[in-house]
């Protein structure tokens, strides 16, 4: 499986083939003393380079109850109801522990992925994206036109040199009045 530098949206599913006992070791990484990962046998099986932890889930499907794997892919992770239709059958079929990766937890890192045992991949599924409306504005101070290509805004005359010199001049000078007022007062 690639993942992109530039992939946004996808959601990887994964079955994952342990036993409960046994997910804890799976999915907590092994670090050193100095804070670097020593072991994570969810990175061998995954065979991945990069993962960010927090856009990755291991649960249990009994935990999601009447919602079924199904309706937490609609409503939590927003896969279209119409790409998770298909799968329906499949995806309700499931038992036992499930492995959610997000596209974020690649944080653009291009990486290619090669599941194995204990995770069986179920199905890489896209974000419903929010539906792009183009409506008039309501304010009536948002109509008009902007200025055509030939129409240039009037831009203050001098000479920027001079601008330059005279900031250069009174930058320090209004500095220096600045810290003899503080100094008075003090």
């Amino acid at each position: 499986m690639q993942v992109t530098d530039s992939e946004r949206g996808l959601v990887r599913l994964f079955a994952l083939d342990l036993p409960s006992e046994e997910i804890t070791a799976f999915r907590e990484p092994v670090y050193d003393t100095d804070g670097d990962i020593t072991d994570w046998p969810l990175q061998r099986a995954l065979g991945f380079t990069y993962l960010d932890e927090d856009f990755i889930e291991i649960f249990p499907i009994s935990d999601l109850e009447d919602l079924g794997l199904t309706g937490y892919m609609v409503q939590g992770l927003g896969i279209a109801e119409a790409d998770v239709k298909e799968d329906a059958a499949r995806l309700s079929s499931q038992k036992g522990w499930i492995l959610v990766v997000l596209s974020s937890a690649f944080e653009g890192a291009a990486q290619t992925l090669s599941p194995q045992p204990p995770l069986r991949w179920i199905g890489t599924y896209k974000e419903e994206g929010a539906p792009v409306s183009f409506e008039a504005l309501p304010d009536a101070s948002a109509k008009g036109s902007a200025p055509t290509q030939g129409s240039v805004l009037p831009t203050p005359q001098g000479n920027p040199h001079l601008t330059l010199l005279l900031a250069l001049f009174t930058l320090p000078l209004a500095a220096l009045l600045f810290g003899l007022f503080l100094w008075w007062i003090l």
